[in-house]
């Protein structure tokens, strides 16, 4: 036998022995994924509060980001249990984990803002004076720093309990102001940079919490700069509206394209 035909010959076993391998490995990759079931918790914020109508007394709307993500990138959205004034406490209390079971493949939580009295400290800083505004957001910061963190813990190890083989994305909070704006009702730009900063600290811990958990953390801060409540285009309500400093629809769609970004379909089982 010559050489040339000897390795022709070669070739061809070698070709027949990966060929069963080559098609068997693009069969499995031409299968369709199968659908991801999605379960959304949380606050006011994973619930579309702000942009009515609401379906039942939890603010839930079709603004949300987990109803504008259901059939994206095969996501199917089986419950939105978020609800306005969810805190860490009462998210278990309220029966919001009973959403998620072991089919569940993806979470998104968000939770935390309503167990710092963060709304006090804006409240404060709008209409109180100086004096109330700085107690209130030391008060404020106090608590991100010294309590949730263990409130957050709690929860989270109850939703990977609850869903063990699910991939569970945390959202993060806008900052509320845009100082270059200039100063709004009683709150100067100092003031509102302070409340700016005071969502940043609330982001860290949360991030840092989720992170400890093997949990993903989407940040929206940078979505929503020069659209903060006193902008000229703002993405959040006003202290007058319904819903006052929650997104609007453009700032609930900030968020959807935020964590559309964040997910990578090859993390979803």
């Amino acid at each position: 036998m010559t050489r040339p035909f000897r390795t022709a010959r070669s070739a061809l076993t070698a070709l027949a022995m990966i060929a069963p391998a080559v098609l068997a490995a693009t069969a499995a990759s031409a299968e369709p994924r199968q659908p991801v079931e999605y379960d959304a918790l949380g606050d006011s914020y994973a619930s579309g509060y702000g942009v009515p109508p609401y379906d039942g007394a939890c603010g839930r709307s079709q603004a949300a980001y987990a109803v504008q993500l259901d059939g994206r990138m095969k996501i199917d959205l089986d419950e939105l249990v978020a609800c306005a004034g969810a805190s860490t406490e009462s998210l278990v209390a309220g029966g919001q984990l009973a959403a998620l079971d072991e089919g569940t493949d993806l979470v998104t939580i968000s939770i935390g803002g309503n167990d710092v009295g963060w709304s006090a400290a804006v409240g404060a800083c709008l209409g109180g004076s100086d004096a109330q505004c700085t107690g209130a957001l030391a008060a404020t910061r106090a608590t991100v720093t010294q309590v949730l963190p263990g409130l957050l813990d709690t929860v989270y190890t109850q939703v990977s309990a609850r869903a063990p083989g699910a991939h569970v994305v945390v959202t993060g909070y806008p900052r509320l102001f845009s100082p270059e704006y200039g100063p709004f009702l009683g709150a100067s730009v100092a003031e509102q940079e302070a409340l700016n900063g005071g969502a940043d600290l609330l982001n860290e811990v949360i991030a840092q919490a989720a992170a400890e958990h093997g949990f993903q953390f989407v940040d929206v801060t940078k979505r929503f700069l020069g659209h903060g409540v006193n902008a000229p285009d703002p993405w959040i309500l006003g202290p007058s509206e319904p819903g006052a400093f929650h997104p609007d629809s453009e700032g609930y769609q900030a968020y959807t394209a935020a964590v559309t970004a964040a997910i990578k379909p090859s993390r979803l089982r």
